[in-house]
């Protein structure tokens, strides 16, 4: 991968911890099984501490610098962009739109 694609990855990784630790903490429902959300927190660890250099992207930095996959509990879940988009996704979900993967 190049570096523009390793960053684009950490990014939806991240993106991922934080709208479904939202909708499973927050908003007590889910999309993803247990697993697969494992899969997706292990894969972003690792290009965490694969490529130190690429992960200040400005995309929650700070929330992801110690990042060890094992919770996404203390994540801003809160944070008004994480909360709509969690909010979306679910709405989209009942309504049968789209792929949860």
């Amino acid at each position: 991968m190049t570096e523009q694609e390793i960053k684009e990855k950490i990014k939806q990784r991240r993106t991922q911890m934080l709208v479904h630790s939202c909708i499973y903490y927050e908003l007590n429902d889910n999309i993803v099984p247990d697993a697969v959300w494992q899969k997706w927190a292990d894969e972003l660890r690792d290009l965490q501490n694969e490529h130190p250099l690429l992960c200040q992207i400005e995309h929650f930095d700070e929330a992801f610098a110690r990042w060890d996959g094992s919770t996404g509990h203390h994540l801003p879940l809160r944070d008004p962009w994480v909360f709509n988009r969690a909010t979306q996704l679910l709405e989209a979900k009942e309504k049968g739109f789209g792929s949860w993967l």
